[in-house]
């Protein structure tokens, strides 16, 4: 059964977040931390309430679905094992809540390390670091979410790509960010609707002999790292030019090729 119905699908913009004075978008995870002690999905309630449609017709959507376990298993990529995911989805609407940013886990999430934060630290970090998500398209790191599992790259029977529902909606949401962006969102969730001007960061990992190569598997890790120094610096950077002083006066090793991208070099394990 439905609950907590959408009481303001028409208002447009962020609602009560102001991002200050850096926006840090981070890409989801797979996996979700179980249980939480908030009350059900409101999505009325959530960052950018002017997403309500999209997100409804979606919400809505994963609870019918998964009334069908093999269209499920289908749509979302998952095998019979993953069987729990599917009874996450036809709960959505009932299932308790929790902060996103302790509702997503894995290496990312485990490197920002929110549960380390004091209370002043955590705020600040509310108030800077935001999920791109593929059934929310933009929740805050406060907003209370459920479990759920749908990817950037999961095709629901009988609606279009995520991408071409996500795109028209959530792209002016972004592009109406006046600070500094920082996107480091995996290509998929990038490419559900990208953010022009954002800073977006390659990490790149050195050898001795000077050669390099692209880091795949701790990639997550550094890039978790970096949005935990950015969601605690009392520092305001609002170009790409002040993020790299910052990061540099961090001690990190960055580089600015072109434009709006940076390169974070690291040793190579």
């Amino acid at each position: 059964m439905r609950r907590n119905t959408p009481r303001a699908a028409g208002r447009p913009g962020y609602g009560h977040v102001a991002w200050r004075p850096v926006l840090v978008l981070l890409p989801p995870s797979e996996t979700k931390a179980p249980g939480g002690d908030g009350p059900p999905l409101d999505l009325a309630a959530l960052t950018a309430p002017g997403l309500t449609p999209v997100r409804t017709e979606l919400v809505e959507n994963l609870v019918k679905l998964a009334d069908d376990v093999p269209a499920a298993r289908a749509g979302l990529g998952l095998s019979p094992k993953q069987d729990d995911e599917i009874a996450r989805n036809a709960a959505l609407w009932t299932s308790p809540t929790m902060p996103a940013v302790r509702r997503y886990t894995g290496v990312l999430y485990d490197a920002l390390d929110i549960g380390s934060m004091t209370r002043a630290q955590r705020a600040r970090a509310g108030r800077r670091l935001a999920v791109g998500s593929a059934l929310f398209g933009l929740v805050s790191a406060e907003d209370p979410i459920p479990g759920y599992r749908l990817s950037a790259g999961s095709q629901l029977p009988g609606l279009p790509t995520l991408r071409s529902l996500w795109k028209p909606a959530l792209s002016p949401v972004l592009a109406a960010v006046d600070d500094l962006v920082v996107d480091l969102r995996s290509g998929s969730y990038a490419a559900l609707a990208p953010v022009p001007g954002a800073v977006t960061v390659d990490v790149l990992s050195e050898r001795p002999d000077g050669t390099r190569s692209v880091v795949s598997h701790f990639n997550k890790a550094h890039k978790g790292r970096l949005a935990r120094l950015l969601a605690l610096t009392t520092a305001e950077p609002h170009d790409v030019v002040s993020l790299r002083r910052l990061l540099r006066r961090a001690g990190l090793h960055v580089e600015h090729p072109s434009g709006t991208a940076l390169t974070l070099v690291v040793p190579a394990p």
